[in-house]
C-alpha cells in the first residue's frame, strides 16, 4: 500500500511562508502526476497544484505567483513552496498522487479524477 504522508503546516501571520513537503513510500518515477489540494471549513476540496513526471506545472489562480510546487524523484518527494500567504489560505492541505503519465490528465480541471492515493493533511492556518 503506497503512503504519501505530508509534514510542515502550521500557524503564519499573513505575508509570511510556508513549504510543505509530502513523502511517498513509493518511488515517485511510479508516479505520473502528483498535486496538492486544500480544504478549507465550510468549502469543498480544491486542487490547488499539479506537477507531471516530466515537470510542466499547474497552478489555481488563487496561487498563481505564490506558490511553487515541485518535486524530486531521486528523494521521493513533492514540496509546495507557499509565499505572501493570505487568511483566505488557511484550509488543510492534501497531496495525491497518480498513476497516469497522461499529461492531460494532470490538470487541474481533470487530476482529482484520477488520484489513487491522497496523504492525511497538514493544517495551514494563516493569521490576518
Amino acid at each position: 500500500q503506497v503512503q504519501l504522508m505530508e509534514s510542515g503546516g502550521g500557524s503564519v501571520q499573513a505575508g509570511g511562508s510556508l513549504r510543505l513537503s509530502c513523502e511517498s513510500s513509493t518511488s515517485t518515477h511510479n508516479l505520473g502526476c502528483m498535486a496538492w489540494f486544500r480544504q478549507a471549513p465550510g468549502k469543498e476540496r480544491e486542487a490547488v497544484a499539479t506537477i507531471h513526471f516530466g515537470g510542466t506545472t499547474t497552478y489555481a489562480d488563487s496561487v498563481q505567483g505564490r506558490f511553487t510546487i515541485s518535486r524530486d524523484n531521486g528523494k521521493d518527494i513533492m514540496y509546495l513552496q507557499m509565499n505572501s500567504l493570505r487568511h483566505e489560505d488557511t484550509a488543510m492541505y492534501s497531496c495525491a498522487a497518480t498513476h497516469n503519465f497522461d499529461w492531460g490528465r494532470c490538470s487541474l480541471a481533470s487530476v482529482s479524477t484520477f488520484v489513487v492515493y491522497w496523504g492525511q493533511g497538514t493544517q495551514v492556518t494563516v493569521s490576518s
